[in-house]
């Protein structure tokens, strides 16, 4: 309780969620990996958590990407001169998801899991803030598309919110239909495509770790405990 009073504004007994984030919630970038595993003290720390709100329900929210991508830019976030020594022994071949959360899992058993893919967050942006902050299924909420407006044409934009403006009862299913249309005719290229440039990374390799990675994210949705939200 003397946590939460350290870290709120209001009496602890009258909020019914908290929602806490951190980029660097399992480690610093430069920290990332030990001797082959990505984010090893990630489950511990959870655990820790659990222990920490032992009288309330924990739940995890965490978005996954395309290492082809992701390790690319946790390397770039290090102080880190040489790939390699990042890396820790870890091959990028190796490295997957579902191990990960297999992992958390394992070590907070009692903590539901919730995961989606960084790639998707504009088109499901809106069902991911409500899950996150527990509202009802297409509760409105200002910003729902913010992210949205990022990868898409002003014209896109302006003819997709015309579009929801005259279709006002879609479920969320058919509102992402709807996104993935419009995206596939207006979105910015520069803004949906990422160039990796590290030394020795061919173009072979990167698509190795795109399949991989699209095959990981499946076997990820398989995971009891855990929940994917996809497009």
């Amino acid at each position: 309780m003397a946590f939460l009073d350290a870290i709120m504004d209001v009496d602890a007994t009258e909020v019914d969620r908290l929602i806490l984030h951190s980029e660097n919630f399992f480690c610093v970038p430069k920290l990332g990996f030990h001797k082959g595993r990505i984010y090893p003290q990630a489950g511990s720390r959870l655990s820790y958590h659990t222990h920490l709100f032992a009288d309330d329900e924990v739940e995890l929210f965490i978005g996954i990407r395309n290492p082809a991508t992701h390790l690319p830019a946790m390397y770039a976030a290090t102080p880190h001169t040489q790939f390699i020594d990042f890396l820790d022994g870890a091959d990028p071949r190796d490295i997957y998801w579902s191990d990960l959360i297999t992992s958390i899992r394992q070590d907070a058993p009692n903590v539901q899991v919730t995961v989606w893919c960084n790639e998707d967050t504009p088109m499901i942006w809106g069902e991911l803030v409500r899950e996150i902050a527990g509202l009802a299924a297409n509760e409105p909420f200002d910003g729902a598309y913010n992210l949205l407006s990022e990868i898409m044409s002003p014209d896109g934009m302006a003819q997709f919110e015309s579009y929801l403006k005259s279709h006002p009862d879609m479920t969320e299913m058919q509102t992402r239909r709807v996104i993935t249309a419009f995206l596939d005719k207006f979105a910015i290229e520069d803004m949906v495509e990422e160039e990796v440039d590290l030394p020795g990374w061919t173009d072979t390799l990167i698509e190795q770790l795109t399949d991989q990675y699209e095959e990981d994210v499946f076997k990820v949705s398989r995971i009891p405990g855990v929940t994917l939200l996809s497009p």
